[in-house]
C-alpha cells in the first residue's frame, strides 16, 4: 500500500487527484479491484487487472467517524391523530 504524506493515493500509488473511486468484479475470474475515474468517464468498458472485460460494478458503502461535536439531536414528537399512521386506526 502507497503512503503519501499530504495527498491521498490509491493502492498503487497513484494520486487520486479528487476523482471518485469504484468497486468492481470480474465475472470472467472473479477479481475484486477498484478504478479511480471521473464520474464522466463511461464505466461500460472497465476491463479486470487481467484483461478481461466482462465486469460489473458493486455498490460501495463507506463509513464516517467525526471527531468534532456535533449538536445534539433533535427529538421529533411522536404522531397525534389523525391519518392512518397517527391515528391509531391501523394497529
Amino acid at each position: 500500500m502507497a503512503v503519501m504524506v499530504g495527498r491521498r493515493c490509491d493502492k498503487s500509488g497513484d494520486i487520486l487527484n479528487g476523482m471518485p473511486r469504484y468497486d468492481y468484479r470480474c465475472r470472467e475470474c472473479g477479481e475484486t479491484f477498484e478504478v479511480s475515474r471521473s464520474m464522466t468517464d463511461n464505466p461500460a468498458q472497465t476491463p479486470c487487472p487481467s484483461g478481461h472485460v466482462d465486469t460489473v460494478k458493486l455498490l460501495s458503502t463507506f463509513a464516517t467517524v467525526s471527531r468534532g461535536s456535533a449538536p445534539a439531536p433533535v427529538s421529533t414528537p411522536a404522531p397525534t391523530g389523525g391519518g392512518c399512521c397517527g391515528g391509531g386506526c391501523c394497529g
